[in-house]
């Protein structure tokens, strides 16, 4: 079973992250700003610590001896640039560490907009998509850019994209997967529940199949 730190296990995604890694019986601590926030930790079977992901040195402190750092880090309602700063403090935190043993690999919950549609353009460029949707989805596209910079050798992350419409639903434990093209069904939906999002970051997790890439998942 993995080692895991999640930061952002408060958030809808976040939560279910966090019950699918207890479910398969894996080692989670949760790091968040304020540990009173968080009054369900998966049944008790997650440890809590005090942290912030914006804080390099912090960031090192919760994923020295862990196998995976997560981040389901949003931002909330305060500005979608968080994203970027919390993508650069993760990478800038697990490198700190050094590499006289392998450092934790890092998954991050990335954005849909800057996937491939069907018609071709991306998401974001779709006539439409409100201003306030437009910029968090820029802003996911601007750390998934810098999570490109860093080479695999140094940090292994991974970045996974929701299909464009992402809620609380079922967990069916199957969807489908591609890289940068939305995965659509039958009827051109590209939609995918926030449990069994969960359920492919901990396949991601066990089976280290997408070092250094974003990929993507729908039904």
């Amino acid at each position: 079973m993995a080692k895991i730190a999640l930061f952002g296990a408060t958030g809808s995604i976040g939560t279910q992250v966090l019950r699918e890694a207890v479910r398969r019986g894996h080692e989670v601590t949760v790091v968040v700003r304020d540990p009173a926030k968080l009054a369900d930790s998966g049944g008790g079977a997650a440890a809590v610590v005090r942290g912030d992901v914006l804080d390099p040195a912090a960031v090192a402190g919760a994923a020295a001896g862990q196998d995976v750092v997560i981040s389901a880090v949003g931002p909330g309602s305060g500005d979608p640039a968080v994203l970027v700063d919390a993508a650069k403090s993760l990478i800038g935190g697990v490198r700190s560490l050094g590499t006289d043993t392998p450092p934790p690999r890092v998954v991050v919950v990335g954005g849909a907009g800057s996937l491939r549609t069907p018609g071709g353009p991306l998401l974001w460029d779709q006539a439409g998509v409100p201003e306030p949707v437009l910029a968090l989805m820029h802003a996911h596209g601007d750390a998934l850019d810098f999570l490109r910079t860093v080479p695999v050798e140094e940090v292994r992350w991974t970045c996974l994209s929701p299909a464009a419409q992402i809620a609380p639903g079922e967990r069916t434990g199957t969807y489908r997967l591609a890289l940068d093209d939305l995965v659509v069904d039958d009827e051109g939906r590209s939609h995918i529940s926030t449990e069994d999002y969960a359920v492919a970051v901990l396949d991601e997790i066990e089976l280290d199949a997408h070092a250094g890439r974003r990929f993507t998942l729908g039904y």
